[in-house]
């Protein structure tokens, strides 16, 4: 994911959150040299608090999240980690905007998984409109310029609705600001993985920043609890999988990909236009310009190119020899008509420099155009 002297952004929904699922990455990558972001979505001020005595402390939502505020500073130390911003601050909000404080969402337990609270505050991270939230996130990678950005998998790992929202905002960001980026998944995960970290020579350290989460954690050798009482190991292996922007759908313009009513219209369209084209430019390729006592034949020549133009243009367009082909046909068949002799035994295809060019050159033109070898179009990214 990252080498020493690159920049990882990792963006996540609460304080903890960084610690439980990415703070042994985060803090390989530090010892590394990587230059390592962390920007936090909310302070988490819905949490659960699990001590005792700070339940009793902690009388408001506000009060939680200044606590978690001074907790996340806490674990950012213990990684490493010295750019720490919250979404919304200075540091983190789209250019010419006020800034603003993302509220916790909240959620509840519900028969399939974490679900949303049945009443979020107007000020909370999903009640903001997503264009916002991601483009905050899209002004601190402006600002850090990083080689990946990490967040959570399409189901916010567990199910929560702040988890989510956050891969949808970062992941949106990243792609429009043309940055890699990388799903979290959990170890239960059943998705291809990209970046494997072995993350047992920090993971003491992973250990104390979990332990400066007191309102949220205990910590009980290798393994941890919250607010739900099970107990869960403290992951030696932050497992990542990379997910690629999505490949713009194109519209197959090519002739084959047509309906047959279409192929009919555009063949008698090409065909009369070759006529046409054949009419005009035999008609006038007789017409010469004097250059140092020499008849140069100006005419034939700018035919020829335009003739090279419309069929080199035909078979581009349509990705095929078929259409050329037909406006061909239009083009030869005229000339052909106009080189037989008329009442009184005239010809507009002379025996001379420009006829031998035009009646010559035309067939040449033909071939080059059909006989070049099929141009493979991309097929994205």
């Amino acid at each position: 994911m990252a080498h020493g002297g690159e920049n990882v952004l990792f963006v996540h929904a609460h304080p903890d959150d960084e610690s439980i699922s990415t703070g042994g990455t985060i803090a390989t990558l530090v010892d590394r040299g990587s230059m390592v972001t962390v920007l936090t979505c909310t302070r988490g001020e819905l949490g659960e608090v699990v001590d005792a005595d700070l339940q009793v402390a902690i009388e408001t939502s506000e009060q939680l999240g200044d606590v978690r505020e001074h907790e996340i500073a806490e674990a950012m130390t213990i990684l490493g980690v010295t750019d720490h911003r919250f979404l919304g601050d200075g540091g983190a909000r789209w250019d010419g905007s006020e800034t603003r404080r993302y509220l916790d969402s909240g959620m509840q337990w519900g028969e399939t998984g974490a679900e949303p609270l049945d009443v979020a505050s107007a000020r909370s991270l999903t009640a903001a409109p997503i264009g916002e939230i991601a483009a905050d996130i899209a002004a601190v990678i402006a600002d850090v310029n990083p080689s990946a950005v990490v967040s959570y998998n399409e189901w916010g790992g567990y199910g929560h609705p702040d988890h989510i929202r956050a891969h949808e905002a970062a992941r949106r960001a990243a792609d429009v600001m043309g940055v890699p980026f990388y799903a979290i998944e959990p170890r239960q995960s059943a998705a291809e993985i990209t970046v494997s970290v072995d993350v047992s020579a920090v993971l003491q350290r992973k250990r104390a920043a979990l332990g400066a989460y007191r309102t949220q954690l205990v910590i009980d050798g290798e393994s941890f609890s919250g607010a739900n009482g099970v107990p869960e190991a403290i992951e030696r292996i932050e497992s990542y999988r990379r997910i690629l922007p999505p490949i713009e759908e194109s519209v197959d313009n090519s002739f084959a990909a047509q309906s047959l009513s279409v192929k009919i219209f555009t063949s008698v369209v090409v065909l009369l236009l070759g006529l046409m084209a054949g009419l005009v430019l035999t008609a006038v390729h007789q017409s010469t310009v004097t250059v140092g006592g020499f008849a140069v034949p100006w005419a034939a020549i700018v035919g020829l190119l335009a003739s090279f133009a419309l069929l080199a243009g035909l078979r581009i367009v349509f990705d095929s020899r078929i259409v050329p082909i037909i406006a061909a046909v239009g083009e030869v068949t005229s000339a052909l008509v106009l080189s037989s002799p008329v009442a009184g035994g005239s010809v507009l295809v002379a025996a001379n420099t420009a006829g031998y060019l035009w009646t010559y050159g035309l067939p040449v033109v033909v071939f080059f155009v059909l006989a070049w070898p099929r141009i493979r179009r991309p097929q994205g990214r």
